[in-house]
C-alpha cells in the first residue's frame, strides 16, 4: 500500500509544478505587471521550495519548465523561444544554473537531515535495546530473549543469534529459513557484516574486542552498517557479561556450599560429641571398680538412656531432612480440626516447655484444614521447642490461630532475644544457627528447615517477624479443607 500511494503521489507533484508555473505566468502577465528580474526571482524561490520539500527530481523539472516559460513569456521577442538580446542569454543560463545548484544543495541538505534523523533514531533504538540487554543476568534467558528484543526494537520480521563456541542458534521462529546455519557460521568466521538490500536481510558478527563470538541475523529491517556493527558489539558484550556473572554466581555458590559444609560438620560434630561424652562418662563409671549403690547406677543408666534418645533424635532429624529434600515423604492429607493438631504439638513439646507457660488462642468455629495432622503437629513442635530454647526461663509462649480468606494462619510468639534482619533471611536454611547462640544453645539447625519443608509440601508458607530484644513470631499458613 505504501508503494502504491507513492506512485500516485508523484504525478500529482509534477502537476503541481505545472500549476505553479502557470500561476506565476498568469499573475505576472494579467494581474501584476513586473520586470523580468522579479519573474526570475519568483521562479527561483519556487524551485528552492520544491527542492527543499520534494527533492531534486521535481526541482530539476520545475527549473527546466521555468526556464522555458520565462523565455517564452517574459524575454523578448515574447511568444517565441528565440532570445534577441545576448544579455538575456546570459541571464537565462545564470538562472538555470542557479536553480540547478540550489536544487542540488537543497537536496543534499535534505538528505543529510534525513540521515541525521535516521542516526538519531538508531541511537535511541540502540540505547533502548541496551537497557533491555541489562534486564537479566541469566545467560540462557538472555539468549532466548535477544531475538525478540531485536524484533521489538527495530521493527524486524525475524531475528537469530548464533554462538560460535556452542554452535547453537536462538531464533524468534524456529521454522524460519531467513538465516541458514552455514551463513551465520560464515559471517562469524569472516568477521564482516553481510547486507542483502533486496531481501532486507542483514547478518553481522558478534564482536568482543578483537574476538568474534558469533553472529546475529535480522530480517525485514533496513539498518545501516554502523548500526549493525554497534548491535553486534552490544550483544557480544551483553552475552559475555551474563556468562561472567553466571560464573561468578556459581563460584559464590560453591564458596557458600563449602561454608555450609563447614557449618554442618561443626554443628553435627558438636551435637554428636555432647551425648557421646555423657554416654562415655556414664559407661566408664559403670565399668569402674568402684562400688556403686543402686541410686548411683540408676542415675548413670538414666544418663545413658537420655543421651541415647538424643542421639536417636539427631539421626532421625538428619534422615527426615534428607527424605524431605528428595521429596520421598508421603503426606496423609485429610480434613483435621486445628485444635486437635495444636494440642498434639503442645503435648509433643512438653519436655521443652516445662519452664514456660503456654497460652493457646484457637477460636471456636475455626474451619478444618486439609493437612497431615502428624506432620503439622511436628511443625508446631519444632516452633515451640525453638521458642523455648531461645527464651529466658519463665517467659510465656503464645499460640494463635486465625482465618484469612481461604487460609488458616498459625503463629507461635515468644519473648526471646529476637532475630536481626540479616539472620531472618537465613533462619530457615538447613544447619543454620544463630551467630550468638550457636554454641550456647543445643540444636542442629535442622528443626526450622524441616518445618519449612513440611509446610511447603502442604502448599503453605512459613515466615518470621522479629524485633531484637522483644521476641519473635513464627507463622505458617494452611489451606482450608
Amino acid at each position: 500500500m505504501r508503494v502504491r500511494s507513492a506512485w500516485l503521489k508523484q504525478p500529482l507533484q509534477y502537476l503541481a509544478c505545472l500549476a505553479a508555473a502557470g500561476f506565476v505566468v498568469e499573475t505576472y502577465r494579467h494581474i501584476i505587471h513586473v520586470n523580468p528580474t522579479t519573474v526570475a526571482l519568483t521562479f527561483l524561490l519556487l524551485v528552492l521550495w520544491v527542492a527543499t520539500y520534494w527533492g531534486f527530481r521535481f526541482s530539476a523539472f520545475l527549473s527546466v519548465l521555468a526556464t522555458l516559460v520565462f523565455n517564452y513569456y517574459f524575454l523578448p521577442p515574447v511568444g517565441t523561444f528565440t532570445i534577441a538580446d545576448p544579455q538575456n542569454w546570459v541571464a537565462l543560463f545564470a538562472f538555470l544554473a542557479t536553480a540547478g545548484i540550489a536544487s542540488r544543495l537543497a537536496e543534499r541538505a535534505r538528505r543529510q537531515t534525513a540521515d541525521a534523523v535516521q542516526r538519531r533514531r538508531d541511537v535511541e533504538r540502540l540505547y533502548a535495546f541496551s537497557q533491555r540487554l541489562l534486564a537479566t543476568d541469566n545467560i540462557a534467558e538472555l539468549l532466548n530473549a535477544i531475538p525478540g528484543y531485536i524484533c521489538d526494537g527495530f521493527a524486524a520480521k525475524a531475528a537469530a543469534v548464533y554462538l560460535l563456541n556452542s554452535r547453537q542458534v536462538y531464533r524468534t521462529d524456529p521454522k524460519a529459513i531467513w538465516f541458514p546455519l552455514e551463513n551465520l557460521e560464515m559471517v562469524s568466521l569472516r568477521g564482516e557484516p553481510v547486507i542483502d538490500l533486496q531481501r532486507q536481510v542483514s547478518m553481522t558478527p558478534l564482536h568482543l574486542g578483537m574476538r568474534t563470538t558469533g553472529a546475529v541475523g535480522i530480517a525485514g529491517a533496513s539498518l545501516s552498517r554502523a548500526t549493525l556493527e554497534a548491535l553486534g558489539s552490544m550483544i557480544g558484550i551483553a552475552v559475555e557479561r551474563a556468562a561472567a556473572i553466571e560464573k561468578l554466581a556459581q563460584g559464590e555458590a560453591a564458596h557458600q556450599n563449602e561454608n555450609l559444609r563447614s557449618v554442618l560438620l561443626d554443628s553435627v560434630t558438636h551435637e554428636l560429641r555432647t551425648p557421646l561424652t555423657g554416654i562415655k562418662a556414664a559407661v566408664t563409671g559403670l565399668l569402674s571398680n568402684q562400688e556403686l549403690d543402686a541410686s548411683q547406677r540408676r542415675e548413670l543408666l538414666t544418663v545413658i538412656d537420655e543421651e541415647t534418645d538424643r542421639l536417636d533424635r539427631l539421626v532421625g532429624e538428619a534422615t527426615e531432612m534428607a527424605q524431605l529434600d528428595a521429596h520421598k515423604v508421603e503426606l496423609r492429607m485429610a480434613p483435621v480440626a486445628l485444635s486437635v493438631v495444636v494440642q498434639a504439638g503442645v503435648e509433643k513439646s512438653q519436655p521443652a516447655l516445662a519452664n514456660h507457660p503456654v497460652e493457646v488462642r484457637v477460636p471456636e468455629g475455626l474451619p478444618s484444614v486439609r493437612a497431615d495432622s502428624d506432620r503439622i503437629a511436628e511443625v508446631l513442635g519444632h516452633l515451640l521447642e525453638n521458642a523455648a530454647k531461645y527464651s529466658p526461663p519463665g517467659a510465656p509462649i503464645t499460640i494463635i490461630a486465625e482465618q484469612r480468606r481461604d487460609r488458616v494462619i498459625i503463629s507461635v510468639a515468644d519473648h526471646g532475644r529476637g532475630i536481626d534482619d540479616f539472620e531472618q533471611s537465613l533462619i530457615f536454611e538447613k544447619f543454620y544457627r544463630g551467630r550468638d547462640q550457636r554454641y550456647s544453645v543445643q540444636g542442629t539447625g535442622m528443626g526450622l528447615a524441616i518445618a519449612k519443608a513440611i509446610v511447603e509440601a502442604h502448599n503453605g508458607v512459613i515466615s518470621v517477624t522479629s524485633q531484637p530484644g522483644r521476641g519473635s513470631v513464627f507463622s505458617f499458613e494452611l489451606p482450608v479443607a
